[in-house]
């Protein structure tokens, strides 16, 4: 289990991105540096129906702990229930709790995002889950609803009904992932509960922003999202900057490509070949920076078969 009060300073964790941080990419990511993963969320309803697809995404690798699973509901029992099979099936690390997605089919259903409008029933949900199971429970969330001043009574809520870490965009819902995050109004909310260690998230996406970002807020660390697609080797980077402030060079092409060809193989053994097409988002973000890169995205976001991607890979490297 992760004690979030005890382990080392700065926390540079991969944050949960749906149909993005799943098993391949997180040990891919593991494989490149990163000490934390949280892992993409799943739903409370379908994890207790026992949905063989939710629990498959569920399970993991025992090569990616720490791991943090994310689960979203609107129902305390039954939130506490799905976090009770979870893990007693897979023994994770620690559980997170969405309360930050601003999809519509979330919150069209009360869900993530939707829960900063009704904080006594987001309490009541930690509340439940921590009874439900011995491992830390964290919740992250967002700057608000509609006002970005939301989220300064709501994690005071949070706090008292004993989650052991927050986690914070600094967007609203309504914002969505639009404009800037405000690192400032993170730091506003992570005052208001200085009890708890607390995570800032949202445009980290280079170790000099990473730096900014928790002198900014006054954070335990950073939760880096979009900014590690295509980019599993920046929590590395981030830790290294912070520690000595020199920059660690990127992956040069063969290195990169190696990387790529790794995180391909894993989403075949995770998925069967089948997979690859659920690879074709991950893709294109590791090869963005190049010039003529528009050519490559074209192939890569249209491969079916691992002797495609290695075929792909070997003609630029």
């Amino acid at each position: 289990m992760i004690d979030w009060k005890t382990v080392a300073r700065p926390i540079v964790a991969l944050a949960p991105m749906a149909d993005m941080s799943d098993l391949p990419f997180c040990l891919v990511c593991k494989e490149e540096g990163t000490p934390f993963l949280f892992r993409e969320m799943v739903s409370s309803e379908a994890v207790v129906r026992f949905n063989p697809k939710t629990l498959k995404i569920a399970s993991f690798d025992e090569r990616e702990r720490p791991l943090v699973q994310q689960i979203f509901g609107a129902n305390p029992d039954v939130m506490a229930e799905a976090a009770r099979i979870i893990y007693e099936k897979y023994k994770p690390d620690a559980i997170d709790i969405n309360m930050g997605c601003p999809v519509y089919n979330l919150v069209s259903n009360f869900n993530g995002a939707a829960l900063m409008k009704e904080p006594e029933k987001a309490a009541a949900i930690v509340r439940a889950i921590k009874k439900a199971v011995p491992c830390p429970i964290s919740v992250k969330t967002r700057t608000g609803w509609k006002q970005d001043t939301d989220c300064l009574e709501f994690v005071k809520v949070i706090a008292d009904a004993g989650a052991d870490l927050i986690s914070m965009h600094g967007r609203t819902r309504e914002q969505g992932y639009s404009g800037s995050s405000n690192w400032e109004r993170i730091g506003e909310a992570r005052r208001n509960v200085p009890q708890i260690p607390f995570l800032a998230n949202g445009d980290i996406t280079t170790p000099e922003l990473a730096k900014d970002a928790l002198e900014v807020t006054g954070a335990d660390g950073v939760l880096m999202a979009r900014g590690m697609l295509g980019n599993p080797w920046l929590a590395k980077q981030v830790l290294h900057y912070l520690e000595t402030g020199a920059k660690l060079p990127d992956p040069d092409i063969k290195e990169r490509v190696r990387i790529v060809k790794k995180h391909a193989a894993l989403q075949v053994e995770h998925y069967g070949e089948r997979g690859l097409i659920k690879l074709r988002k991950h893709l294109p973000w590791y090869f963005k920076h190049m010039t003529g890169w528009k050519d490559l995205r074209s192939k890569l976001v249209r491969v079916n078969t691992l002797a495609e991607v290695n075929e792909i890979l070997d003609s630029i490297s």
